[in-house]
């Protein structure tokens, strides 16, 4: 399914506000509460204050992405600047704003709505794969009894990976999806084999002819968009023994230096990351060309080919599970996307 966006008008009609300039709001996080949820719960957009929550309350959180129930923070001064401007001569009358915004079903009902934060990628065309699907489920583990799948944790990310490169006016192809799941807050994500290539392809049982599948679609969406900045990100989560904790790994073809320079940017803003939010811990992931692999062999476009985890891995689970986490990754992919079109 191709995506793109579309002007909208939001209308909010609201009394008026008055919003302190010389102190900043506190909340207390109650047993249960991520920093999404927490966020969200004061009527913001949790994407749009993410990064500056956390350097806010760098202290006051657990590995840099864990709130501590109890404990307060101190959400970041938003300006509203898609509410509704009250006339201070006139409070009856109010002023319709017009923002850019467009809706995606594809994103469920809670992540619809995705709201243009620039123009920076404007143009370029994106195709994102999320591993395995249909009747693969990919890796597998278990988590507090109950089993989980590669397939479901990598589209969960695709997805927050999507919604922010549209939100700075890509054109995103979703190439592996499920109309019915979207974006979910869950950890243990509900394992089903109803997902369909794009636009609408039964996936095949055979793995062979599942990777054609992708590489045919991939290839032939390349060649209709001839002429425009075109880019593929490859999502996968990996299975080894499960006492083997992995940091993120970015794959390229080794002939590619386009795919060379994503798969080093998105590397680079994760290294950042680490150090900016955990300075305490040694980031070891890489990037490195691994031409063998079917997808980065076959397809066209320039990719980067991303590991994010081993799934039986109790540490990385961590990572994978919580939906913050997935979130941040999402967010940290998408930065390097921009980093690898705008250069530094």
């Amino acid at each position: 399914m191709k995506y793109s966006k579309f002007t909208g008008i939001i209308c909010m009609f609201l009394s008026l506000f008055c919003f302190g300039q010389d102190s900043l709001k506190t909340v207390t996080a109650e047993p249960g509460d991520g920093i999404l949820s927490l966020i969200r719960k004061q009527g913001v957009d949790p994407y749009e204050v993410f990064d500056e929550f956390v350097t806010l309350n760098m202290e006051n959180l657990r590995d840099s992405v864990h709130l501590i129930a109890g404990r307060t923070y101190v959400m970041p001064d938003v300006k509203l600047d898609t509410v509704a401007i009250v006339d201070s001569l006139q409070i009856q009358a109010k002023e319709v704003k017009e923002i850019e915004s467009a809706s995606y079903a594809i994103f469920g009902e809670k992540y619809k709505t995705v709201i243009e934060k620039s123009e920076r990628l404007k143009g370029n065309v994106y195709y994102l794969v999320s591993g395995h699907g249909g009747p693969d489920p990919g890796a597998m583990g278990m988590y507090a009894g109950k089993a989980i799948a590669e397939d479901e944790y990598a589209y969960d990310i695709t997805l927050r990976l999507a919604k922010e490169l549209m939100a700075h006016g890509a054109e995103v192809y979703i190439i592996i999806k499920d109309e019915n799941d979207g974006i979910r807050d869950e950890r243990v994500l509900e394992i089903d084999h109803d997902e369909v290539a794009y636009p609408d392809k039964t996936i095949p049982l055979n793995q062979l002819a599942r990777l054609k599948q992708r590489v045919d679609i991939i290839n032939d969406l390349y060649k209709d968009n001839r002429g425009k900045y075109q880019r593929l990100i490859v999502t996968h989560v990996d299975s080894r023994s499960e006492n083997q904790n992995i940091d993120v790994f970015f794959y390229h073809h080794e002939k590619s230096k386009n795919g060379e320079k994503l798969a080093e940017s998105i590397h680079k803003t994760f290294g950042a990351k680490y150090k900016k939010y955990q300075p305490n811990r040694t980031y070891s992931g890489t990037f490195e060309d691994r031409t063998s692999l079917y997808l980065v062999k076959k397809t066209h476009p320039a990719m980067a080919y991303i590991e994010i985890g081993n799934i039986r891995n109790k540490k990385d689970q961590v990572r994978i599970l919580d939906p913050d986490n997935r979130q941040a990754l999402a967010k940290w992919i998408s930065e390097g996307v921009l980093l690898d079109f705008e250069g530094e």
